[in-house]
C-alpha cells in the first residue's frame, strides 16, 4: 500500500526538516548594499546561496551600525518577535564599535552587555545565537604582515562567547589568515578597489580597504561557512549538496 511505502521512506531518510531562518545582524561588512553602491558586496548577500529550501536567511545587518546603534534604532526588536525555536541568529559587529570616533561606538563593557543581552533574548526564544568576531580590514606593515584593527573587541567576542557557552567563528582570525596568504597586492582583489573610470558607481575610483567587492564577499562568507562545518551546527545539514 502507498502509505506503507510513505512510512518507509520516512523512515529511512528521516522525518522533514522543519523550516528555520538563519538572522544576520551586523555592519556594513555584512549588509544587503544598494545598486547605486555597487560593486560593494556585504558577505550576507552570497551567504544566503548555501542552504537548501528549509532555511530563510534574512539578513538586518545594516551599514555603520554597532551593537548599541541597532539596538537604540529598534532594529533588534523585530528579529526578537519573528524568532522560532531551531532559528539561528548570527551576531557580527565591531568595526563600529571600537572607533571612538563614532557616535556609534562603545566602551568595551557597553560592548560586552550588548552582546549577552542578544545571547540571552535569542535563546529566551529557544533559537541558537552563534557570535563572530568583526571580519579583518585590510592593513599590512612594511613587512607585509596583516596588522589588527579591533583586537580588543575582537577578543571581547571570544571571551563572551566562552564564558555563555555561545557557538563562535573567528572571522577576525581566519581573514586574516587568508589576507596573509593572499598577500598586499592580491588581497586588494578582494575589497571594493576601483580604478578613476572603472565602474559609473565610483567615477573617481575608490580605495576601500574595510569592504568587499563580489568576490570578496564569496570568500568571506565561505569562511563563515567553513565556521559552520567546524562547529558541527545542524545547520551544515542543510548546506546545498551538489
Amino acid at each position: 500500500m502507498k502509505w506503507i511505502s510513505v512510512i518507509a521512506h520516512l523512515f529511512m531518510t528521516g522525518a522533514p526538516k522543519k523550516h528555520i531562518t538563519v538572522y544576520l545582524i551586523g555592519d556594513s561588512t555584512m549588509s544587503i548594499k544598494l545598486t547605486k553602491n555597487y560593486p560593494e558586496t556585504g558577505w550576507g548577500m552570497p551567504f544566503v546561496y548555501f542552504f537548501d529550501s528549509t532555511v530563510t536567511v534574512d539578513n538586518r545587518a545594516q551599514n555603520g551600525r554597532s551593537t548599541k546603534s541597532f539596538l537604540n534604532e529598534n532594529r533588534w526588536q523585530p528579529v526578537v518577535d519573528k524568532l522560532q525555536e531551531g532559528d539561528y541568529v548570527f551576531v557580527q559587529f565591531g568595526h563600529n564599535d571600537e572607533v571612538p570616533t563614532k557616535k556609534n561606538a562603545t566602551t568595551p563593557g557597553e560592548f560586552k552587555n550588548n552582546l549577552v543581552k542578544y545571547i540571552t533574548d535569542t535563546r529566551n526564544k529557544k533559537a541558537q545565537p552563534v557570535l563572530l568576531t568583526p571580519v579583518a580590514r585590510r592593513r599590512f606593515d612594511e613587512a607585509g604582515r596583516v596588522v589588527g584593527t579591533h583586537e580588543q573587541y575582537s577578543q571581547i567576542v571570544r571571551e563572551v562567547a566562552a564564558a555563555q557557552k555561545v557557538p563562535l567563528i573567528d572571522l577576525d582570525a581566519k581573514s586574516k589568515a587568508l589576507l596573509q596568504e593572499w598577500g598586499v597586492e592580491k588581497s586588494k582583489l578582494l575589497y571594493n578597489q576601483l580604478a578613476p573610470g572603472e565602474h559609473p558607481n565610483y567615477p573617481k575610483g575608490v580605495e576601500d580597504n574595510t569592504h568587499f567587492n563580489e568576490l570578496g564577499a564569496r570568500v568571506m562568507a565561505q569562511l563563515v561557512l567553513q565556521g559552520i562545518k567546524e562547529l558541527g551546527l545542524e545547520l551544515q545539514e542543510r548546506v546545498v549538496r551538489k
